[in-house]
């Protein structure tokens, strides 16, 4: 299904859209052969596509090219279990990506804003520009998800950083849910500059934070979305009934 806003992919279960995830991330890969840019989430999502990252379709992504980003992370040590680049890097970055080609968020600064103000610098001067161009998106594909809330990334409903539209990317000196860390995320803006946007969410839990999303409530998911494409896969268990799927 499609809207003016969303390109809605039901998966059968959270494997069958790890499958999907994988497959989609990989098509993006294919289609910039110079130096793709994936921007990888946190949480649960994206875990089971990880692990076919790794694995099944390992052969099948040209680890010296690819560009590894993250949406948001936790102010914490890469060491961390609550880091979320340290979480893609024990499940299937390392020993496969190069070490220069894992953009981390610098959470060995002073400040989570410190930390923003760095990795905004990063991006900058691996996409060559200080402004972001439509025709020429920064990520290949970013993920993401959908918290309790309806946050994505460390963009949370009713904060500041979801009003910032000159910055890339922003600190975050409280969540508002577990864990309660401070958090570094990119911007509306930064977010937006991909080819395709997709968005995984599975599991019964996820259903009625999702129905608000689709029925058009003013929460960050629901702002969030791609100058390009906008694809929400989706498992059978979380899909509202106000989806429009028969």
């Amino acid at each position: 299904m499609r809207s003016a806003d969303r390109h809605l992919v039901v998966a059968a279960d959270a494997d069958a859209q790890a499958r999907l995830a994988a497959q989609r991330l990989i098509a993006r890969i294919e289609l910039h052969h110079d130096r793709p840019a994936i921007c990888l989430t946190g949480g649960s999502g994206p875990q089971r596509m990880f692990e076919l990252l790794a694995g099944e379709f390992e052969n099948r992504i040209p680890w010296s090219r690819v560009h590894w980003f993250i949406s948001d992370e936790r102010f914490v040590p890469e060491r961390d279990p609550l880091s979320n680049i340290g979480a893609a890097r024990r499940a299937f970055l390392d020993g496969r990506a190069p070490l220069q080609n894992i953009h981390a968020i610098p959470t060995d600064a002073a400040t989570p804003e410190d930390a923003a103000r760095r990795y905004e610098d990063e991006l900058k001067a691996f996409y060559g520009s200080d402004v972001l161009a439509p025709d020429r998106p920064l990520f290949d594909l970013v993920l993401g998800g959908v918290g309790p809330d309806g946050h994505t990334a460390s963009l949370f409903p009713g904060r500041p950083q979801l009003q910032i539209q000159d910055r890339w990317a922003a600190g975050v000196d409280t969540a508002p849910v577990e864990p309660l860390v401070p958090r570094v995320t990119l911007t509306l803006p930064a977010l937006a500059s991909c080819a395709e946007m997709l968005f995984l969410i599975h599991g019964a839990a996820k259903r009625d934070i999702l129905a608000r999303v689709f029925a058009g409530e003013d929460l960050p998911s629901g702002r969030t979305r791609s100058q390009g494409e906008t694809v929400w896969l989706v498992t059978k268990d979380a899909l509202p009934e106000n989806a429009g799927v028969a």
